[in-house]
């Protein structure tokens, strides 16, 4: 994790209402379609003396899937695509985070999707960490990583006139974190 003091070890717990985990696709090969997670919840357990113990576990509800589209959200929890009832959660959890520079590291870990587990890499870069009005001490992370939706078991498409398909199998997923410590 990043290089503070020690301060900056210790339990930390996503906040839901400052953080966004997103994605985006091409549509119909020509514009991007953006969305994003409304239930989310996570813990980052931050060991600045010995960076191997640090680790980071979120949970998405799938459900909770917003494009600003109602009916393309209902087709996104269906067995096109996420099937919501049968998988009702996306999850991650970190086996290791790697420093890269000052500041930016890739954590690794088992992203798991429909029932179908690979193990990825996200680059990371902390963005600050700061005290806010409340005296909560928050800590802030940006990164993306682009996936193949096939690989996951998410499959639905149509081909499109021109020969090509209406959603583009290489989504990339958007982290921005909030994250607040939890005091002992």
């Amino acid at each position: 994790m990043p290089e503070l003091s020690s301060a900056f070890s210790g339990e930390w717990r996503i906040d839901p209402t400052h953080s966004r985990i997103g994605f985006s696709t091409r549509h119909a090969m020509v514009t991007k379609v953006r969305g994003a997670f409304n239930d989310i919840e996570g813990i980052i357990h931050a060991d600045v003396d010995n960076p191997v113990n640090s680790k980071v576990s979120v949970k998405i509800k799938v459900a909770s899937i917003d494009t600003r589209n109602a009916q393309r959200d209902e087709h996104l929890r269906t067995n096109d695509f996420f099937d919501a009832p049968n998988y009702p959660e996306i999850t991650f959890e970190s086996t290791r985070i790697d420093q890269v520079e000052e500041d930016s590291y890739i954590v690794n870990g088992n992203l798991t999707i429909r029932g179908i587990t690979k193990e990825i890499g996200i680059p990371i870069q902390f963005t600050g960490i700061e005290r806010d009005p409340s005296g909560q001490l928050r800590a802030g992370f940006e990164g993306s990583r682009r996936i193949d939706r096939q690989q996951f078991g998410v499959k639905w498409n149509t081909a499109l006139d021109s020969g090509g398909l209406l959603v583009s199998d290489k989504i990339t997923l958007e982290f921005e974190i909030s994250a607040v410590k939890v005091e002992s």
